[in-house]
């Protein structure tokens, strides 16, 4: 897409208008790091937008207050004391319908997996937010605690102007193939290749 034009303009029926403005279903998978960090970045730009934001955090430990999170819940506070920006909710698990591997059985994480995807599907058909960043979302379809079928027949058919960014590893061909924006992070180098760990400001 030289200077953000597209090589090709589809005979779609729709004006440049309406395609540009479309909702979009983008999927952050591959290896490396990054995944979640760049759907947050996209997030941080529908809340400037004054956008509805809605993250979902399925994996993350429930102790684990990532700087992400606690970036969003100030935005959100900002926006509820000065109405600048957009409202932000944010869920993981340990809070209603998340989940944990340290207590309870596999079928006990898979049925409140299921239980934290119907709850996203009411909010999509209640059209509650504008923006959804379903974080470690693909983990759940990998793992066969929900349909695959259901998953991307619930996100092709979401009605109104609601963008859904996926994020984790093995993202299945199903979900590839129904986003319109697919981003594989590739690892070329990392800090743990040479023995170091993780670090404040950088992983969290």
């Amino acid at each position: 897409m030289p200077q953000g034009k597209p090589a090709v303009v589809p005979q779609d029926g729709l004006t440049t208008r309406q395609r540009r403005n479309r909702p979009l279903l983008a999927v952050h998978t591959g290896e490396m790091k990054g995944k979640s960090t760049a759907a947050f970045g996209m997030a941080l730009r529908a809340w400037n937008q004054g956008w509805s934001i809605g993250v979902f955090q399925f994996v993350k430990s429930a102790k684990w207050r990532v700087g992400e999170e606690a970036a969003f819940r100030a935005l959100g506070k900002l926006h509820d004391d000065t109405g600048e920006g957009g409202p932000v909710e944010w869920h993981k698990m340990g809070e209603g319908w998340s989940w944990t591997r340290k207590q309870g059985s596999d079928e006990d994480h898979a049925a409140n997996a299921r239980e934290g995807w119907a709850e996203i599907k009411r909010r999509l058909a209640a059209e509650a937010h504008d923006f959804y960043v379903l974080d470690e979302f693909s983990y759940l379809l990998k793992w066969g605690w929900l349909e695959v079928d259901d998953v991307v027949s619930t996100l092709a058919s979401r009605p109104g102007h609601q963008h859904v960014v996926i994020t984790g590893r093995y993202a299945p061909p199903e979900l590839i193939e129904a986003a319109d924006l697919v981003t594989e992070m590739t690892k070329v180098k990392h800090p743990m290749d040479a023995g170091q760990k993780g670090q404040r400001g950088i992983e969290w």
